[in-house]
This record gives structure tokens, C-alpha cells and sequence, in this order.
């Protein structure tokens, strides 16, 4: 089904083909927020501009009493070369919504316009969070320390999922996404001649063997009950032929599956790389340079979703999972502990190119699904 006029869904659908053509990455997502803006005036919204920088906080005000909720969408693009040979493809070389998140903006203001007519049916406030740099993980938390949250009650964002049926709808209460850390690791060591090692301290062998070690991290200092990974993904050290380095490099990327995993691997991984190194006469210094938080919805606003997704789409068209659906992190999360709320998931089609893939892109069918949930939540929680 679908609460949404043919003459709104092909304005969405324009809209997010125009986003499509015009991406733009972290924190640079001028034309965007613009185009957002503008759009939000016809309907009514009171604007504030310029939060986290290009991000936008838009509220429809019923002038009644009642509770204020908080609706999220992410406007950034990758730094990904499009390959779909699509009409409305990027035009803009290296860059493109490899991602959906032009979907995304498309899909909060297809809502927007719907509950801006809705206005009358309703109590309380509404709070539409345009976001810049979801890609980075920082733009959540800018908004945050901006004044996003001030007044919101509850929180529900969404991201479409290739590899589910079109427009089918997931969820899941808990844990739902992983979390996500990097490390930057520097291995002192004291650097020497090739055919003299023992008078060196060879930071390569001391790296390999911290690389072999942190394997350990997962398979013997978590339970098997959790998820996590550890993956090296960068280790630089060197710059001769026939020289043993002074000092090397590394980039830790680890995922977890709940903030108390998240510990475990911390607290383990360091434990690790210190004792390597001291084993081998070396030093390390490890630096956590990036945090974003597993993605964990509240029990009771998650259920709020089910219901929701029932009512407009059908038992048949959704999906509670158990088992969490995915190891990518989500800077919603960051909401997520500030706010009880709920962070769901739409189908983009069992055929679809996956995530951050240069023959991605959103499928315009889900748009009036997307946008229908959040409608729906918005009249579950402030219906007169």
C-alpha cells in the first residue's frame, strides 16, 4: 500500500535522481542541503541550517502538547567512480551515492510532505535530522554536540539493504550493527643492515608477529556467543632494499558485535600488541583514531516499528531477525545512546549491487515504503 500521491512519490523520485547526479562527500554537501532546505520551506518546516556544518534540523510544530520525535536521513556520497551507465549516473568524476543516501534524503522528504499535510491529526513536535559525513562516522556527533537531540524523545532512522526483497522490511531489538574502532599502531624498533639482524630489532618481524598474535583476540578472549572481528588493513615500514627500518606502521580495523565486546577487543588487542613488543625489545604505541559504537535499538520503540510495518505492509513483508544482520557500523548508533529509538532496514532488492559498489544504486520503488514507516511511527507515537 502506499498513503502517498502519485504527484508526491514522482516529486521524491526526481529529487533523489537529482542527488543521485549530483553527489557530494563528507561535510562538502552544500548543493544538497540547499536543495533540502528549499524543499522543507514549501512545506512549512521551521529551518535551522549549517548544524555539523552542512547539516539541517527542521521542525514541524503542531502547537500541541504532546511528545517530539526524531527522524534521521544521511545526505553524503562516496568517493567512488559510478559504473552503472544509468541516464541520472554521477556527473561528477570520482564521485557518487554509492550508498543510498540520496535515497535516503529523498525518502525523509517524501515524509516530510506527508506529515506536513498530516499536520492537523497530530500532537507534539517533529524533528527531521539531515545529516552530513554518515560515511566517516562524525557527522552524528557533530549534529549531536550542535543541538540535534535538544527536545527529541525518540529517534528512528533507516537504511535501504540489497539482498532482501524489494521494499521488504527488517528489524531487529538489540544489537543491530556493529561497531566499528581503528588503531594506529607505530613499532619502534632500531634499524640496521640486512646481513646483521641481530644487531638490529626488526619492527617488519615484530609487526608480522603482533599480526599473527591478534588473531587470538577473537578466537581465544571472546565468547563464541559474541561477534567480532579484527582485521590489520594497513602496515608500512621501510624504504631500502637491504635495510632493516628503525620503525614501522599499522591500521587495526575492529568490529564488534555490543558495547561489551567492544571492551573485550580493546583491552585484549592493546594487552596483545604490548606484550609482542616487549617480548621482542621493541616499543608500540597504539592510538585509537576512529570510534563509532554498535548500533543498539531499544526494545519497545523496535517493537513500535514491527507494528508499524504490520499494519501498513503486512506479517508477510517483514522480517525480525535474531541473529544481527550486519558487521558495518552506522553513526546512528551515536543517537542511539543518547535517545531510546529504533533503526530498521528496507529490502533494495535481492538483485541489487551491495554497499560502496560502483554498479549500486537506490531502487525509486522503495522510496514510498521507506517514507510510509516513517509516517507511520510519526502517527503511532503523536496521533490526537
Amino acid at each position: 500500500m502506499t498513503i502517498f500521491s502519485k504527484e508526491a512519490i514522482d516529486e521524491a523520485t526526481a529529487i533523489r535522481r537529482q542527488l543521485h547526479s549530483f553527489p557530494e562527500l563528507k561535510f562538502e554537501e552544500f548543493a544538497t542541503s540547499d536543495l533540502v532546505a528549499e524543499t522543507l520551506q514549501r512545506y512549512g518546516y521551521e529551518l535551522r541550517r549549517n548544524v555539523a556544518g552542512t547539516g539541517i534540523v527542521a521542525t514541524l510544530d503542531t502547537g500541541r502538547a504532546g511528545a517530539t520525535i526524531g527522524l534521521r536521513a544521511d545526505m553524503d556520497a562516496l568517493p567512488i567512480q559510478e559504473e552503472t551507465g544509468l541516464a541520472y549516473a554521477s556527473t561528477i568524476a570520482g564521485k557518487m551515492h554509492a550508498c543510498g543516501h540520496d535515497g535516503h534524503t529523498a525518502t525523509l522528504l517524501l515524509a516530510a510532505g506527508q506529515l506536513a499535510q498530516d499536520h492537523a491529526k497530530l500532537n507534539g513536535k517533529i524533528k527531521l535530522l539531515f545529516q552530513p559525513a554518515e560515511e566517516v562516522g562524525k557527522g552524528a556527533a557533530q549534529m549531536i554536540a550542535d543541538g540535534a537531540l535538544e527536545g527529541v524523545e525518540q529517534v528512528f532512522g533507516f537504511h535501504n539493504r540489497p539482498g532482501y526483497a524489494l521494499g521488504h522490511i527488517i528489524t531487529k531489538a538489540g544489537p543491530a550493527m556493529g561497531g566499528n574502532t581503528l588503531y594506529e599502531v607505530k613499532i619502534s624498533g632500531k634499524g640496521g643492515h640486512a646481513s646483521r639482524p641481530d644487531l638490529a630489532i626488526d619492527p617488519i618481524f615484530v609487526g608480522s608477529a603482533i599480526i599473527q598474535s591478534l588473531q587470538s583476540v577473537i578466537s581465544r578472549r571472546l565468547s563464541p556467543l559474541d561477534a567480532g572481528v579484527v582485521t590489520v588493513t594497513q602496515f608500512n615500514g621501510g624504504s631500502a632494499g637491504n635495510i632493516i627500518p628503525g620503525d614501522a606502521t599499522m591500521v587495526i580495523n575492529t568490529r564488534d558485535g555490543s558495547p561489551e565486546a567492544a571492551a573485550i577487543i580493546d583491552a585484549e588487542l592493546r594487552k596483545v600488541i604490548a606484550n609482542v613488543c616487549e617480548a621482542h625489545s621493541a616499543r608500540c604505541e597504539v592510538k585509537m583514531t576512529l570510534r563509532i559504537p554498535s548500533l543498539v535499538n531499544s526494545v519497545a520503540e523496535t517493537e513500535l516499528v514491527v507494528e508499524t510495518a504490520h499494519e501498513l505492509f503486512g506479517k508477510n513483508n517483514t522480517s525480525q531477525m535474531s541473529q544481527m544482520p550486519t558487521m558495518g557500523a552506522e553513526d546512528f548508533a551515536f543517537y542511539l545512546e543518547q535517545r531510546p529509538g529504533s533503526f530498521f532496514f528496507v529490502g533494495n532488492g535481492e538483485d541489487s549491487a551491495y554497499l560502496h559498489h560502483p554498479l549500486y544504486d537506490f531502487r525509486d520503488e522503495i522510496l514510498p515504503v521507506a517514507a510510509g514507516m516513517f509516517v507511520g511511527i510519526a502517527h503511532k507515537i503523536l496521533a490526537k
